[in-house]
């Protein structure tokens, strides 16, 4: 896995959006059609409007692509996945198309009923029909890859799925003020699985911040094993991870 450090999120954000620039404007040479998949969260934020403000993006020729969103939140919530990428990315540059996953707005009634299967199912055939070429995403606190935390399958029969978010994961959202505390964060999720998301031919991963310094350090020294996801990432020969210092662990550019 090719890995470079840079001296801020500001720069790791310029230099990720400028890698993902270039593979945009390669694969619109071949491509008429460009699938794109899309994190969120803010490890994603200098990355997003760095590419945004880029000159020379093939737009028009590209279909969005988001890696999950949570089951039980109005779509227009300000932690919504669906309302940060339109305002981050959507309703600033001219897509061809954008696909958002449809998940339910309501809390599920009960425990043993995690709702949102319909919707991940529609949203699994839509990824089947355009398979991502390119995905810019990042790693969790615990390691996740997507909203697949720790234990997830590594081959997962499904393309999107239901998941029950685990409690570090929820404790993330709040640290980063998406929620203002634990019992407002929902439970449950619809996720892009492990396997889709290792079959995009090129990943452009982003991870500032010290808080996330320990799952750097496991995703590139732990066995690759379902306790950390992202360690999966060092399987994938187009991987390509970018840290700012504070994330590396204090390691110069």
């Amino acid at each position: 896995m090719e890995i470079s450090v840079h001296p801020s999120a500001a720069a790791l954000g310029h230099a990720a959006a400028a890698a993902a620039a270039a593979s945009l404007r390669r694969l619109a040479a071949s491509h008429d059609v460009i699938p794109v998949v899309f994190a969120t969260g803010a490890s994603q934020l200098a990355t997003l409007r760095a590419l945004t403000a880029m000159p020379d993006i093939p737009w028009s020729r590209i279909v969005g692509f988001h890696l999950d969103e949570y089951v039980g939140i109005a779509a227009d919530h300000p932690a919504a996945f669906r309302a940060y990428l339109r305002r981050e990315l959507s309703a600033k540059v001219p897509f061809r198309d954008f696909h958002f996953i449809a998940a339910p707005e309501a809390a599920p009634a009960s425990s043993g009923d995690p709702g949102g299967d319909q919707a991940a199912a529609a949203y699994g055939a839509l990824w089947r029909r355009q398979p991502p070429l390119l995905g810019l995403i990042g790693i969790g606190e615990n390691g996740h890859l997507a909203f697949n935390d720790p234990g997830a399958d590594f081959a997962d029969p499904r393309t999107v799925r239901v998941v029950e978010l685990d409690e570090r994961c929820r404790r993330q959202q709040v640290a980063e003020r998406w929620f203002p505390e634990l019992p407002a964060v929902p439970r449950r999720a619809i996720t892009v699985t492990l396997p889709p998301l290792m079959a995009i031919p090129e990943l452009i991963v982003s991870v500032p911040g010290e808080r996330k310094a320990e799952a750097v350090r496991r995703t590139r020294q732990d066995p690759i094993t379902p306790a950390c996801p992202a360690t999966l990432l060092r399987r994938h020969s187009g991987a390509r991870l970018f840290l700012d210092a504070a994330a590396a662990g204090g390691a110069g550019a």
